[in-house]
Formats: structure tokens, sequence, C-alpha cells
């Protein structure tokens, strides 16, 4: 089944052209979030032996914060539109705005793994599930989980603290595969976009139980 992006092209023949036209992953990658699944893409910076390629030397996030120069491309770009833009910051990581589309919330990596294995049990809905190279697993949620979270927290009984548990909202920006992570190595999917699921992520209560439960297990 092929999905439709920008012009009426379907994913699969966005992918075939890219190979054809010799256009980088990066370029079919970014043309799938803006156009499949309607996020904003901005090009980021990359690192190499802890040196950030903006140039600063006193850069705070090497490799992972957005280029200051740097125009993002939004929602709803076609691959010819992507190839075009990324053309001009070639080797730019991809950089996903978060607080819009959806909210996310980030919990150890093996605490990841372990929820998402009891959330498929209990059937409940998930959204794209992505792990970084740093050990950090981030769940996709529905926009306004940032603010939500400490109130959240404290009506289900988790307001701890030392819970390794947060909500990352309006203002930040995740490296999203097929991207290295502050020269760490790659971020990937631990479970991939879907159409229901990356346009309509679920609300972050849905989620939040199964993920304080697990890190509170986990850390004891």
């Amino acid at each position: 089944m092929g999905f439709t992006i920008g012009t009426g092209r379907s994913i699969r023949d966005i992918r075939s052209g890219a190979r054809r036209r010799g256009r980088d992953s990066d370029c079919t990658a970014v043309a799938e979030y803006t156009g499949l699944w309607g996020w904003a893409v901005v090009p980021g910076a990359r690192a190499a032996g802890g040196v950030c390629s903006c140039g600063r030397s006193d850069c705070r996030a090497p490799g992972a914060h957005p280029l200051e120069f740097a125009p993002e491309v939004p929602a709803g770009a076609t691959l010819d539109e992507v190839t075009e833009a990324w053309g001009r910051f070639p080797g730019a990581a991809v950089l996903l705005p978060v607080g819009r589309a959806f909210d996310v919330l980030e919990v150890a990596e093996p605490v990841g793994r372990r929820a998402v294995v009891r959330l498929e049990r209990m059937g409940l809905p998930l959204g794209p599930v992505a792990v970084t190279p740093d050990g950090r697993a981030h769940f996709f949620v529905a926009p306004g989980a940032a603010a939500e979270l400490p109130t959240l927290l404290y009506r289900m009984g988790w307001d701890d603290p030392r819970l390794d548990l947060r909500a990352l909202g309006r203002g930040s920006h995740l490296t999203a595969p097929p991207s290295d992570h502050a020269g760490r190595g790659p971020v990937q999917w631990l479970r991939p976009p879907e159409l229901d699921t990356a346009t309509k992520p679920p609300t972050a209560r849905l989620l939040l139980g199964t993920l304080a439960y697990v890190a509170h297990r986990s850390r004891g």
C-alpha cells in the first residue's frame, strides 16, 4: 500500500525517486517526516570528538541543537522542497520540534523497552518510540503533556522527585532517525511512526502509569 506525500506521489515513489536521483537517506527521511507524518523538521548541528559543528567552543549541547542560521522545513514539504532546503546544509542532523504535533515522555531505555511490552500486552495505544545512543527512550504523546506532567504524576501518586521520568514540550528538539545524536551514534526507532498514531499520538495519561511503575521498579 502506498501513502501520498505532497503532490500525490506515494511514499514508495518518493523512496525510489530519491534513489534514482541520488538523493541521500536524510532527504528521504525528512520528506517522510514532513509529508507522511505531518511534522516540521529543523537542520541540526553534528558533533565529532566532542566538538560541535556550530563552531562555538562554549557550545552547551554539542551535536544536539538546531543550527541557528538554518530555516525550518515545514510540515507538508515535498521531496523536491526538502532536497532543495537540505542541500544548503549538507550533513545536518534531522531534528524534530517538540510541542506542536507531539510532546515527549522520556525514561531510561531499559525502562522504555519493558514499558512497551507491558503496554502492548494491555492493549493500550502507543505512538512512535525512539531510543537514543545515550540510553534514553522517547515516547511520543499528545501535545500538552509537558505542562500537565506534574499534576498527572501527583494525581496518580507518583510525584517522587527521584523518579527518572520527565516530559519534553515546546522549545525542545529531538534528534530523529537516522541522524547521529551528539556524536554518540544514531537514534533508532523502537516503534516507528504509523499513520494512525503519528498524527494523533495517545494522551500522556494512558501511558504514564505504566511508565512510572516500571521506572519505580527499575530504580528499586
